[in-house]
């Protein structure tokens, strides 16, 4: 049986929650001044208890994060000529 997690020590709120979707899917979509928007608006707390996941889930930050997917992205993207 595997050992409980123990509880973040602070939650996302729902309009964090919301926020960060729709960075990500401004990301996506190439609207960067969209994303920087909806980062801006995710308050603190709520910042505190994303960066706690991310170490937890996947041993980074946000920010370490995009920059591997974006890099990953470019990799596999095919060169425009």
């Amino acid at each position: 049986m595997s050992k409980p997690k123990a509880p973040a020590t602070h939650r996302i709120s729902l309009m964090a929650s919301g926020e960060l979707r729709d960075a990500l899917t401004a990301i996506q979509e190439g609207k960067g001044p969209d994303a920087i928007a909806a980062l801006m608006a995710i308050d603190s707390a709520s910042w505190q208890a994303i960066e706690e996941r991310l170490v937890a889930l996947v041993g980074s930050d946000l920010r370490t994060l995009l920059l591997k997917v974006a890099g990953e992205a470019d990799a596999v993207a095919p060169a425009v000529a």
